[in-house]
């Protein structure tokens, strides 16, 4: 299989704790860039929910529950799904 070479330019202070984490997986920072796009080609786009900033972490915390709530059908209804976040509001 023939292969291509991407330049890019990152911080070198994420490079080395990015190639540290993959490590930990026995997966190369190469390998990790690799799968990071196959994985995007997978679902369309970005393999990750974009935020936006205007949530406080109490928000954010909150709407993660939720979807892991849902990922692990404990959460049926929509209003169980904000129930938490509409009282916080």
């Amino acid at each position: 299989m023939k292969t291509q070479t991407i330049n890019m330019r990152v911080d070198p202070e994420t490079k080395s704790k990015a190639e540290k984490l993959y490590a930990q997986f026995g997966i190369t920072l190469s390998d990790a860039i690799n799968m990071f796009l196959a994985k995007s080609i997978m679902t369309g786009g970005l393999p990750f929910n974009l935020v936006s900033s205007d949530f406080n972490a109490e928000t954010i915390e909150t709407i993660k529950r939720a979807d892991e709530d849902i990922a692990n059908g404990r959460v049926f209804s929509h209003d169980e799904v904000f129930g938490e976040l509409r009282e916080r509001l």
